[in-house]
């Protein structure tokens, strides 16, 4: 099925880069590089000239760490929103919260696509996206609570798990009023996963693409990347962007990352050969 963010209709072929800017002190990335307000706007600004669709902010570690209070976490990504959106009217704004009082202030001032990380935790983010229009990530954390990180999980078959999880998540937010067509489903590489569990979720995308929900990954340097080829965090773009290749082959749209002008270059590739963008020029053996 086609999807809608924001002001934009997508179909079937649509490639998307999430930039993710993270209003955080300790993000296991960047390490706080866009904490400060100016740093935060300054990247949001920078990564839509990159080439990014969407801009994921976020205002919470998902992992363990410091409590964050909802008024905390409003005070570091509302700013951040009014400033995207003034500067850029038609730019899909996105925030990465599970917390149905954050959304509520945040979809009040633009956002269009709640990415609530946390698979429904607090259940009336449903309601708060269904009310304002916005569109709503359905994710899978293995029954997790936020902010945990999984130890010796286990699944008889977990991309099994996953397809139910989040096909589920998405029946349920279509019942609670959010648009169908306004949906994405994020089966969550990491979270609730060991790296064999993400290599599998990926190997299998295909089987979450036939659901009909349009998928998101998150695979941007992440943990099973690293172990994977046994490098550190500022060592995982190749094996991200490889990571990136293949699950768009297997059927996933939506792509949310920290290199972003890679990240676009390397969708536009795959784009060109498919024959879905032509060439931006093309002189070689004609002039």
């Amino acid at each position: 099925m086609g999807f809608r963010l924001g002001r934009h209709d997508y179909d079937d072929h649509a490639l998307l880069v999430m930039a993710i800017v993270n209003r955080t002190p300790d993000s296991f990335y960047d390490r706080g590089e866009t904490f400060e307000l100016r740093a935060a706007i300054d990247r949001a600004r920078r990564v839509v000239d990159e080439g990014a669709d969407i801009v994921d902010i976020g205002g919470v570690k998902a992992g363990p760490g410091t409590e964050v209070s909802a008024a905390e976490e409003i005070d570091r990504v509302a700013p951040v929103v009014e400033a995207l959106r003034a500067a850029f009217p038609d730019v899909v704004i996105s925030v990465d919260t599970y917390r149905a009082e954050v959304a509520e202030v945040v979809t009040g001032l633009g956002c269009d696509l709640v990415n609530d990380s946390w698979g429904g935790a607090d259940p009336d983010v449903l309601t708060v996206t269904a009310r304002s229009g916005a569109g709503l990530v359905c994710s899978h954390v293995g029954g997790l609570a936020p902010r945990t990180d999984p130890h010796r999980v286990a699944y008889d078959d977990v991309v099994a798990d996953v397809v139910a999880t989040v096909t589920g998540l998405a029946e349920r937010a279509v019942a609670a009023g959010v648009r169908r067509d306004g949906i994405l489903i994020d089966p969550c590489h990491d979270f609730a996963k060991n790296t064999y569990h993400s290599l599998e979720v990926t190997r299998r995308l295909d089987e979450l693409a036939a659901t009909g929900w349009p998928v998101l990954v998150a695979l941007s340097n992440k943990d099973f990347i690293g172990e994977s080829l046994g490098v550190d965090r500022l060592e995982r773009l190749p094996g991200t962007l490889a990571a990136t290749v293949y699950s768009a082959l297997r059927g996933a749209q939506v792509f949310r990352a920290h290199n972003v002008r890679e990240t676009r270059q390397a969708l536009d590739m795959l784009a060109v050969i498919r024959g879905d963008l032509p060439p931006k020029r093309t002189l070689r053996a004609l002039v």
